[in-house]
């Protein structure tokens, strides 16, 4: 897979897909998982965490749900995890530019693995920061079409 189309998905968007109900959201999440799953797309550990902290914590999903979606997820995305480079890109991204901890930890491992795109609703919808761009998939108007081409 080429590298510049490799990108990953922030909890939230796991978080849409699994909840069943026929919202827009929802109805976006699940596609884009669909087709994500034979795409260049890597899961952080990090949004699977806080994908199972979020459902199981707001009783979304009972623990046993949430821990089969997680299984499922890593038995069909390549998974990656926090590195020392990437805690301290997330330091720098918080002084340097303004990022929350959190998301800046996310985009600091997805840089380092090398995604060309976030996808989530938590960032400024196209902003590009070093290299990667935010996306946001719920935005009206859908994705951009270079982020479709990312999906085909």
């Amino acid at each position: 897979m080429s590298a510049d189309r490799r990108f990953t998905l922030d909890a939230n968007v796991l978080v849409y897909a699994a909840v069943q109900d026929a919202t827009r959201r929802h109805q976006i999440a699940e596609a884009l998982l669909a087709r994500a799953a034979d795409r260049d797309c890597v899961l952080t550990l990090q949004s699977l965490a806080e994908f199972f902290f979020a459902t199981t914590r707001k009783s979304i999903l009972s623990p046993e749900r949430a821990e089969q979606a997680v299984a499922t997820w890593l038995e069909l995305f390549p998974t990656t995890g926090a590195t020392a480079g990437s805690v301290q890109g997330a330091i720098r991204a918080v002084a340097t530019h303004g990022l929350a901890f959190w998301d800046a930890m996310l985009w600091s491992l997805s840089k380092e693995v090398g995604c060309r795109y976030l996808l989530s609703e938590d960032f400024l919808d196209g902003r590009v920061l070093e290299g990667v761009r935010f996306v946001n998939p719920f935005a009206p108007g859908g994705l951009p079409a270079e982020v479709e081409d990312a999906l085909r």
